[in-house]
């Protein structure tokens, strides 16, 4: 597995918490906790944006993508409306994780909470070149399950 060095900084509403980790050997994504100070309250259908006292410094060629866990959106409704958040290697402020109740009862997030995972991918940059058309394929322009159509 290829690894890369990411420099963390913990900023002050981190204090007490543990910096995000692998929970498993083959885990891809670190779970990141909320670093709030008190419970926040999340109503179905409402949006919170929860901090985690973390910023960091990414390799030029990298980001961090933040993804929804799935235990939280199964058995609570909970997720990321924009997954996946993209952090990009020159961005330095804190990392917030942006959740969504779709369930159907308040949810509570605590301080210590894993919130979300990050994951730390490779980035290709695209060149555009600008064509008059597009070479053919049997799906053509089909789009939006028009595979599952008979």
């Amino acid at each position: 597995m290829k690894s890369c060095e990411v420099i963390v900084k913990k900023l002050p509403n981190f204090e007490g918490l543990e910096l995000p980790q692998y929970q498993t050997p083959h885990a891809s994504g670190l779970d990141l906790q909320a670093a709030c100070i008190g419970d926040v309250h999340v109503a179905p259908g409402q949006r919170v944006l929860i901090p985690t006292g973390l910023a960091v410094s990414l390799p030029e060629g990298y980001e961090a993508q933040i993804r929804p866990r799935s235990g939280l959106a199964l058995k609570h409704g909970i997720t990321l409306p924009n997954a996946p958040g993209t952090i990009d290697a020159d961005y330095r402020g804190e990392i917030q994780v942006i959740l969504a109740n779709i369930g159907q009862d308040v949810f509570v997030v605590t301080r210590g909470m894993r919130i979300a995972q990050m994951v730390i991918a490779e980035v290709v940059k695209a060149v555009l070149v600008q064509a008059d058309d597009l070479s053919a394929t049997q799906r053509g322009s089909g789009g939006f399950g028009h595979t599952g159509i008979s």
